[in-house]
């Protein structure tokens, strides 16, 4: 057995910084020391209020606040489910009502079929054809819109990308057959106005 007497050190600043904070607060325990035996800065609270709670991280925030955020002041609001179902009901009896006078007037005209996707692409696919100056009456100027058959065009390739997926394969077959022939019409017109350099130029070749 050594002879050396044991001795212990003691951290005066630990020491110290207990003692201050059992003067200023006797109610709060002294924290425990930070791991290597060195001091620990501690914040006293007030009494009888709750910590704040932490910050919620950028992932947990909804993302209807961020988009609100970047839509313009005027931008409308969306309805509510119930408000759009009531809006749907009373114009479909609308609608109905609106046909039953038409059919009430003009005996002779049946019930209108339902429309469907296809209504639509045909729809957007006459405008363009008849912007390009298709349908001219023979001998009458035809009147190009080639700005606004493009924008129509260009609506076409937006119903094409944002339903990629959803649709059957007569239904991508008949919208990208449209898209198609309307592209083609229209590289035909530009290239003959830039040819000619008029305003309205004769409509493409087979599509009067």
């Amino acid at each position: 057995m050594s002879d050396t007497p044991k001795f212990e050190v003691i951290d005066r600043r630990k020491r110290k910084a207990e003692e201050e904070q059992e003067t200023q607060n006797p109610s709060v325990p002294a924290a425990p020391a930070a791991p290597g035996g060195g001091p620990r800065l501690v914040t006293n609270e007030p009494r009888g209020e709750a910590a704040a709670a932490p910050a919620a991280p950028a992932e947990a925030q909804e993302p209807e606040a961020e988009t609100e955020a970047d839509l313009p002041p005027d931008f409308p609001l969306a309805p509510t489910v119930e408000e759009s179902r009531e809006q749907k009901n009373a114009y479909d009896a609308s609608a109905e009502r609106i046909e039953d006078l038409i059919r009430a007037q003009n005996p002779g005209v049946g019930k209108q079929p339902p429309l469907s996707f296809e209504s639509l692409v045909q729809q957007l696919y006459v405008s363009a054809m008849i912007q390009m100056g298709a349908g001219t009456q023979e001998g009458q100027r035809p009147r190009v819109d080639i700005l606004g058959a493009r924008n129509t065009i260009d609506l076409l390739g937006i119903l094409a990308e944002k339903t990629r997926g959803n649709l059957t394969d007569a239904e991508d077959r008949a919208l990208q057959a449209v898209l198609f022939e309307c592209r083609m019409a229209f590289l035909e017109l530009s290239s003959m106005i830039n040819l000619q350099g008029v305003p309205n130029p004769a409509p493409p070749p087979g599509k009067r």
